[in-house]
């Protein structure tokens, strides 16, 4: 009976750990979202395992980058299913993780969101995170050039494009099979990623501005120690 149960919640575990990834991707770059002013960037997101011994391994709700809750996402919203009592069928999850990675391939889900235990990959999600701070880092001080507050950005917005179209999918491929509160995640996922694209052009045009007021003091400081 312990046992059916374990099998039986599985696929479920492997959904919302999905859909949690994406969720926290979010958080993730919303923890340095604002101008120059603000604070620092995100951590990498989490992954779950393998699936149950005859269904596919699927994913589940979107995922929020890292380790701080999102405000919108009640806690609620991130429990598994209960399976039914006495039910003996194993529950599977609708949505399909190999079929959506064949119709998306190059998206960035897959290397910073999707459930994994692959220590390769975690190590290179972590060093991804540990360079994008530095950066931002840079950005915040003043001393990035033009082209890496660029580069920076442009991370950013491909970063949310793709978590929009990753989530739009499964949406539109297993939508009406999902149950409510994961469907719901998704939906979430989409509009935090289309507010943070909206902010981005602002937030840009700002971090270039205070890295051109810095790079102003630093040579009105260099001219002043030069004066006799």
């Amino acid at each position: 009976m312990a046992a059916n149960a374990g099998w039986k919640g599985l696929p479920w575990k492997l959904a919302a750990g999905a859909v949690v990834g994406l969720v926290l991707l979010f958080v993730l770059w919303t923890r340095d979202s604002g101008t120059p002013e603000a604070s620092a960037p995100p951590p990498a997101p989490p992954a779950a395992t393998a699936a149950a011994p005859a269904p596919q391994a699927s994913p589940g709700p979107p995922a929020i980058t890292a380790s701080a809750p999102q405000p919108g996402a009640a806690p609620e919203l991130l429990r598994e299913p209960e399976p039914e009592p006495g039910e003996d069928v194993p529950q599977v999850h609708p949505v399909d993780l190999s079929v959506l990675r064949a119709k998306l391939p190059d998206n960035r889900y897959w290397e910073l969101a999707a459930p994994t235990t692959d220590p390769d990959v975690l190590r290179r999600r972590v060093e991804d995170e540990r360079r994008w701070n530095d950066a931002y880092g840079k950005v915040l001080s003043g001393e990035a050039t033009e082209e890496e507050v660029r580069q920076y950005y442009a991370h950013r917005r491909a970063v949310s494009e793709d978590m929009i179209a990753f989530a739009s999918t499964v949406l539109a491929e297993y939508g009406d099979r999902l149950p409510e509160q994961e469907r719901g995640l998704y939906e979430l996922s989409i509009n935090m990623h289309r507010t943070r694209l909206k902010e981005l052009p602002g937030q840009e045009r700002d971090s270039l501005a205070h890295r051109q007021a810095q790079e102003q003091r630093r040579q009105a400081w260099r001219q002043g120690q030069q004066t006799p």
